[in-house]
């Protein structure tokens, strides 16, 4: 077990009346232990006490072996799983993960009427949230290869080139850099694609004077980035030059906000308010951030009812963005660490307004 992790979960736990912490979460089950599990649809449930006591119930398909720290409880697929979870299980108040599966959580409050089943996730996502320096530090050689990565594929941007070919060629190498593989599927939009900011990546073909919006990230050691660039291919328009300038000065005013003691709703505010202010403020469709780390979307968000307050060792993205229906849309993104006075950019690679494949 990661005591130092455990110590922070088990506080937040006392903080929020749990007697008991029931995680299902792969990635949280891994911040704690060190160890990943995929379950699939069988039952894996790493319960934490009050006290610190901690045991890993999990089908003995998976071969855990043993948790260091904690107790190892096995069961086979012929065994009534939750009548061996609830073995374990106190009465009261019983925090349940927000990812765990229905077909497991209402047969254990079905059977155990003397517990309080409570959204229970807040005490693990608050600690996941305060990365250490260590983390940081992960989390830093991740952006920086995600810079080279993502260099590679602009430069791979030529006539007749398809958006999925870019997407392999952004993949390709970050893995030749040492990543695990991708932060999630690369989103790599040309033209009118661009405008819709979760577009899928396919096989439209590039054309002179589309935007292309390259939103990338690779894994390495476990630890995500994440970065979009938006760049024009052989021209620019002026309104496409204006746009971008825009959206790259609302990131700036995002990043410039961010300091201990601001609540990420002031950074939206900040970012958002420059969009707004130059008449483009309906074509802001989104959240300005999201926190990072071992999930590349983790808690909390950057947007406009979030009451989260920056705290050093705090990753999150800054991602503003204008989209035009039909014609051509520009989002710039970075991660930014919060430290004692403010904060660091976690990636370098450029954000100037670049015309490319000339």
């Amino acid at each position: 077990m990661k005591t130092d992790r455990l110590l922070k979960v088990t506080q937040n736990m006392r903080e929020m009346g749990l007697k008991q912490l029931l995680i299902s979460a792969p990635n949280s089950i891994f911040y704690l232990t060190g160890k990943f599990i995929h379950p699939g649809e069988r039952m894996v449930v790493l319960s934490v006490k009050e006290n610190g006591d901690t045991t890993l119930f999990a089908n003995r398909l998976f071969a855990v072996g043993s948790v260091d720290g904690a107790n190892l409880i096995e069961y086979d697929d012929t065994d009534d799983c939750i009548a061996v979870l609830s073995e374990g299980v106190e009465s009261g108040n019983i925090g349940f993960d927000k990812e765990w599966a229905c077909r497991f959580a209402l047969p254990l409050m079905e059977r155990r009427s003397d517990i309080k089943a409570i959204i229970g996730s807040p005490a693990v996502d608050r600690a996941r949230m305060l990365k250490t320096k260590e983390e940081i530090d992960l989390m830093r050689l991740s952006s920086r290869l995600n810079d080279k990565a993502i260099d590679k594929a602009i430069s791979a941007l030529s006539d007749g080139v398809k958006e999925s070919e870019i997407a392999n060629v952004y993949m390709n190498e970050a893995k030749r850099l040492g990543a695990g593989g991708g932060s999630f599927d690369s989103l790599i939009c040309f033209g009118a694609n661009c405008a819709e900011p979760h577009h899928a990546t396919d096989d439209t073909m590039i054309k002179a004077g589309d935007s292309v919006i390259l939103d990338v990230g690779a894994s390495l050691n476990a630890y995500c980035s994440d970065m979009t660039r938006t760049v024009f291919f052989k021209s620019a328009t002026e309104e496409q030059k204006k746009v971008y300038e825009i959206v790259e000065r609302a990131n700036a005013a995002g990043r410039a906000a961010v300091k201990p003691g601001v609540k990420l709703k002031d950074v939206d505010r900040a970012a958002r308010k420059v969009i707004e202010d130059a008449g483009y403020g309906k074509y802001f469709i989104h959240r300005t951030g999201h926190g990072i780390g071992l999930e590349v979307h983790e808690f909390p968000d950057v947007s406009a009812v979030s009451e989260a307050v920056c705290e050093p060792g705090m990753v999150f993205s800054v991602e503003p963005g204008i989209y035009l229906p039909g014609s051509f849309g520009v989002r710039v993104e970075d991660l930014v660490a919060v430290t004692e006075d403010g904060c660091e950019t976690l990636n370098e690679y450029t954000k100037e307004m670049r015309v490319v494949g000339c």
